[in-house]
């Protein structure tokens, strides 16, 4: 198989956050495996596949399949819903929403418990005024709409897992207002960029701006 037989097999979008704190949603491996399979086909247009099609992609059994899917519905992390198409006719659809909101709440807790750690002193240690939030009112602000949860969680992933210093997070993205490109991924590739060329601080970044502008 050449590379392009792999590309045209598609890619999935899936959740830094997810990916980094699942253990903590106590999710194990297996349960994970299965909730990639059902972002996989959702994004395929497929909302509602067999046991069979999700074991078919996995070392798991149809039964283990079954066991697993029945467990994160028991857990609240997944649900399925009723849907009707244009010509009325009933079906079924797998929703993860469920997941998603307990992963914004964990995630909102943490940079709660930090802010505490960091700032004793501090009258106020409010999730309104953390980190994150002032970020998503910034990103919103100058995106001209909010951000959905999956957004708000890369940029907690940057805070959080990659460490990006928040003023760094803010000036990349002026730098994507600045281009035109109003979207997660070119801040994040600008971060990785400055990342490569070991910028940790905004002046080493002013100057490196006004090296290459």
């Amino acid at each position: 198989m050449q590379y392009n037989d792999y590309r045209a097999l598609g890619t999935t979008t899936f959740s830094n956050g997810l990916l980094a704190y699942y253990p903590q949603l106590k999710i194990d491996d297996a349960e994970m495996i299965v909730i990639i399979q059902l972002e996989m086909f959702a994004q395929k247009g497929n909302f509602f596949p067999t046991d069979e099609q999700l074991a078919a992609n996995t070392n798991l059994s149809v039964s283990e399949i079954t066991a697993l899917v029945q467990k994160l519905i028991e857990q609240n992390f997944l649900s399925i819903d009723q849907i009707s198409d244009k010509s009325g006719k009933i079906g079924n659809k797998y929703n993860l929403d469920q997941l998603y909101n307990q992963l914004d709440l964990l995630l909102e807790d943490k940079i709660k418990s930090g802010n505490k750690k960091a700032g004793n002193n501090s009258s106020t240690s409010s999730v309104d005024n953390s980190p994150l939030t002032q970020l998503v009112r910034q990103f919103e602000i100058e995106f001209g709409r909010y951000l959905s949860p999956i957004e708000r969680e890369e940029i907690a992933f940057w805070l959080n897992v990659d460490h990006h210093d928040p003023v760094l997070i803010k000036m990349a993205l002026r730098e994507a207002v600045l281009a035109q490109a109003y979207s997660l991924k070119y801040v994040d590739r600008v971060l990785l960029n400055w990342q490569r060329h070991n910028l940790k601080t905004s002046s080493e970044v002013q100057k490196f701006l006004r090296r290459n502008h």
